[in-house]
């Protein structure tokens, strides 16, 4: 993992390298049984060099400790590893150069047995790569509120789509759906009898 975060700081494979102060490769414990995967970095990622530092991150880390999930035992990252100017979308360029290079060798390093997506852009690219592909043409808010046991690069996992920590500064009627997603994260991790909870 560290060999990795080191080519994701030095990397300049798309455009999105000029406008970084820092990458973000992502972080936490590589022994887990559960990564959280978002779109981007934002502003203070950008700043700091961590995953979900600003606001978002507050939401993570209370809906995280809310269920006895303590943030040292995941692993946290992102579809894209360096910020998009003005905090815009990923475009398909970018999301297929960095992922190819980083996530999918994050993951198949890890072997999570569950995999939180945050946002659109995570979970499309995830259930891409599965056998669920065709889930993918509908939004998150169809897809959020249940658990996909499928595989990722040969990995049986299990998918948890949720909406973005972010969509709750933007419209607070998403927190309670967020909570009820954790809810299930807190259960399919009881099912499964996964370490990693209090």
């Amino acid at each position: 993992m560290e060999e990795i975060a080191s080519e994701v700081h030095a990397c300049n494979k798309c455009p999105l390298w000029k406008g970084r102060r820092n990458a973000v490769p992502g972080e936490g414990d590589i022994d887990t049984s559960i990564v959280f995967v978002g779109e981007a970095p934002g502003h203070w990622e950008d700043v700091k060099g961590s995953p979900f530092v600003g606001a978002a991150g507050k939401i993570l880390n209370t809906l995280m400790t809310k269920i006895g999930l303590s943030r040292n035992h995941v692993f946290i990252t992102s579809v894209v590893k360096c910020r998009p100017p003005e905090n815009r979308a990923p475009n398909p360029n970018e999301i297929k150069t960095c992922t190819g290079l980083y996530l999918d060798r994050q993951i198949a390093l890890i072997k999570p047995k569950i995999i939180v997506t945050l946002g659109s852009y995570s979970t499309v690219y995830i259930l891409s790569k599965t056998e669920l592909e065709s889930e993918t043409v509908k939004g998150i808010t169809q897809l959020r509120g249940r658990a996909y046991q499928t595989n990722f690069l040969d990995l049986p996992v299990s998918v948890i789509p949720m909406y973005h920590p972010a969509a709750v500064l933007h419209n607070p009627k998403y927190r309670d759906a967020l909570e009820k997603d954790f809810e299930l994260l807190k259960t399919r991790f009881a099912k499964l009898r996964l370490p990693g909870l209090q």
